[in-house]
């Protein structure tokens, strides 16, 4: 909490004391209420939990510092009662992990902070013209293939997904029911570092194959449809409570995901007991061209806490309007 935010608490302490009457309308709907904000180890998710930490503090919530946790662990953290809210819950990505740790019973879950989340697999454009691929399932030919080889033993090498982010189980749940376990690899661990290797040797000239999402980085560098293409599916495959789901796009073009919201996932017994909590998760937005602006400033080396701090005070100025509107009617919702 700054200094000027501490006097602002000190001022509105002093009005209340010397004006009670108005108490309801005055005094800040958070004050006293402590929230611990999650997050997942994706550092690019730090920009949009900060925009809602900022929020919540003006609200007058005592805002602890965010947690990095892994998805699930922050469900289950949340449905207990051990953290409050987690800004960055992918649907309908996530719906397994959220109906598991308990669902609508444990959580709320109102309005899309982001909207237009798309992901798939891409391959590099040149590779794509020259054999004329077009769909992942291709690949079950290994030919086709053993072009995405990477390290010599005949597969191709997909950059794929970590372990407990949600896109790893699609992924698995495909590379099955597309019959590619013969001929492709999911290569998992540090996404960050992989898909760094895969920049590298696109740069060289190699073919590439990887997953990846928006809004994030890697599409700025490696440019859909300038450097690389997206690969459709042979059909709609998901796994858990999603198998039957139709994952064709309405232009008919099936890359094999929904497309996502990311949504703020709190704990309903803290948003019960905090209406102006509850309305500022329901009414806040981001436009996820900000968030991949954002989060292309961290690839370039603008990556430190200091630097995330003051993309997030620039975003906040510049949509200062928008945001005090958000703040007002958050407080209206408590009187």
């Amino acid at each position: 909490m700054n200094l000027s935010w501490t006097k602002l608490l000190k001022v509105s302490a002093l009005f209340t004391l010397l004006h009670p009457v108005y108490v309801s309308a005055d005094s800040l709907p958070g004050e006293g209420v402590t929230v611990q904000p999650l997050q997942s180890t994706v550092a690019e998710e730090t920009f949009q939990t900060l925009i809602v930490n900022r929020a919540l503090e003006e609200l007058g919530y005592q805002v602890k510092e965010t947690k990095e946790v892994d998805y699930n662990v922050g469900y289950t953290s949340i449905a207990k009662g051990d953290a409050t809210f987690l800004a960055v819950g992918w649907f309908p990505l996530h719906a397994d992990k959220y109906t598991m740790a308990g669902g609508d019973e444990k959580f709320y879950r109102q309005g899309n902070y982001i909207s237009g989340a798309a992901q798939g697999y891409l391959i590099d454009k040149k590779t794509a013209e020259k054999y004329g691929i077009t769909n992942i399932g291709q690949l079950k030919d290994p030919k086709l293939a053993s072009l995405f080889d990477a390290n010599g033993d005949g597969k191709a090498d997909l950059t794929g997904c970590n372990p407990g982010w949600g896109c790893e189980m699609v992924i698995e749940k495909q590379i099955t029911a597309f019959g590619l376990k013969d001929t492709v690899t999911h290569n998992q661990g540090n996404y960050a570092a992989i898909i760094a290797d895969t920049i590298s040797r696109y740069k060289k000239g190699d073919p590439v194959l990887y997953y990846t999402w928006t809004p994030y980085w890697v599409s700025g560098v490696l440019v859909p449809r300038k450097d690389v293409v997206w690969l459709e599916v042979p059909f709609s495959a998901l796994p858990g409570e999603r198998e039957n789901v139709d994952t064709t796009l309405p232009n008919g073009k099936n890359y094999g995901f929904e497309m996502n919201s990311m949504r703020i996932v709190a704990n309903k017994a803290f948003t019960d007991k905090n209406p102006a909590a509850a309305k500022l998760f329901e009414i806040i937005k981001l436009d996820i061209n900000d968030v991949s602006a954002q989060n292309m400033m961290m690839s370039q080396g603008k990556n430190s806490s200091a630097d995330i701090e003051s993309h997030v005070n620039g975003w906040i100025k510049a949509n200062r309007s928008q945001f005090d509107a958000w703040i007002s009617e958050a407080k209206k919702a408590a009187l």
